[in-house]
């Protein structure tokens, strides 16, 4: 699944230090916990701007380090912007300063990761550290290695260290899972890949409810918000989401990234399965205007994509051999591409190249499609399916899933 690209995107937190989630190939799951810090919407960082800025105060002491640093480097996001500062380090202790709209995760480093990037300076695993930063004042101490630390101050660290110790040991069973499915695999043994997945599969539910249960226990933690992200996914279920989303205190629902998720959840109510799809006209191939009521009287295949998107260049001949199937029985496909502004020749290169021949609509505005930004995508490729009155009665079908569903729905037309 392809999401929203830019900066945002990571800061590059390591994996062996905070986990997210894995995927076998064919299904997902959350499973170890990997807090890399994915900024996956930049729409968030654009209401952030206007949102009220803290400061926060780190307070850095080196103790018993091996080879004092002369400089400590920290990198973090404040309202879209990738803030990184240096400190310099004065009888084993430094200082950082700077302005926050709400608690967030940034990297402590003895390297410059400007010039890491550059290609210039070795990436040391054992010079770098990551905190949740909240805009107060916070104190960290490194003892006997710059890893090693001690944080008082932020509560919003201290409620993910909680969370980190209560996950470890399904981080440590999920990744038994995980080796033993990639043996298998390597093997060709798909049977007892198979029964891997199954038994990984059952062990996420487990997970889910850790998750949840921490988030009911947690209402006041910025950190019960950032779990109740991962758990709802790009594919936000509503049932399932809005209710631990009103565990949350009034406090952090009024933080800039929890309040765009509430503008999401309110989206994914209108896009859930028995609504009726809101009407959108946009410009064709040939520059005509096009509106999805045009369409009703067919099944239709609502496809959101882009020539650059490769899962989604890879989903394509399912959907072909979709249409292909069943466009005589009354189903039809309208494609909204999500490509950049001046992409036109890449677009239609790419319908040409997958073969498309349905119709296709895009103000190759990229994320900001207004298609995409009315439905709420947040990743591509995504899908709805709708009847012919033009109410949702499926997301998300895919491949196999897509056939048996239109299977169901034509076999006596």
């Amino acid at each position: 699944m392809k999401g929203k690209p830019g900066f945002y995107q990571e800061l590059v937190l390591r994996e062996d230090k905070f986990r997210l989630a894995f995927r076998f190939p064919g299904f997902k799951f959350i499973g170890s916990f990997m807090l890399a810090l994915f900024l996956a919407f930049p729409c968030v960082f654009l209401s952030a701007q206007t949102a009220t800025h803290s400061q926060f105060v780190v307070t850095g002491k080196l103790k018993n380090i091996p080879k004092m640093p002369e400089h400590i480097y920290i990198e973090y996001v404040s309202a879209n912007n990738r803030i990184m500062d240096s400190a310099q380090v004065k009888k084993g202790e430094y200082k950082f300063t700077g302005d926050i709209v709400e608690p967030t995760f940034c990297r402590l480093s003895t390297v410059n990761r400007q010039l890491i990037e550059q290609g210039t300076a070795v990436d040391n695993a054992a010079g770098e550290v990551n905190i949740f930063l909240s805009p107060v004042k916070m104190d960290v101490t490194h003892i006997d290695s710059f890893p090693n630390i001690v944080v008082k101050g932020s509560a919003a660290h201290t409620d993910y260290k909680e969370f980190e110790k209560i996950i470890q040991p399904y981080n440590d069973s999920m990744q038994a899972f995980f080796n033993d499915y990639k043996q298998y695999s390597a093997e060709g043994n798909v049977e007892k890949a198979k029964e891997i997945e199954i038994k990984a599969t059952l062990f996420a539910q487990e997970i889910r409810g850790i998750f949840r249960s921490f988030i009911q226990s947690h209402p006041s933690s910025f950190m019960s918000f950032l779990l109740l992200q991962q758990y709802a996914g790009n594919d936000l279920n509503v049932a399932e989401t809005e209710p631990l989303f009103e565990w949350l205190t009034e406090e952090v629902k009024s933080y800039p990234s929890v309040i765009q998720f509430k503008h999401m959840l309110d989206i994914a109510k209108r896009t859930s399965i028995g609504q009726m799809a809101a009407d959108f006209t946009q410009n064709d191939t040939l520059g005509n205007p096009v509106s999805l009521s045009s369409l009703r009287g067919k099944y239709l295949l609502v496809d959101f994509w882009a020539s650059w998107c490769q899962p989604c260049r890879i989903e394509n001949p399912n959907v072909v051999e979709a249409f292909n199937r069943y466009k005589d029985k009354g189903f039809f496909v309208l494609g909204v591409s999500l490509d950049r502004p001046g992409g036109q020749e890449a677009w239609l290169k790419a319908i040409r190249d997958d073969r498309l021949t349905w119709t296709h609509v895009s103000d190759l505005q990229f994320w900001n499609n207004a298609v995409a930004v009315m439905y709420g995508i947040q990743s591509i490729p995504q899908n709805l399916l709708l009847d012919p009155t033009g109410k949702i009665i499926g997301k998300n079908l895919r491949g196999q899933e897509l056939l048996n569903t239109l299977e169901e729905l034509l076999r006596n037309n």
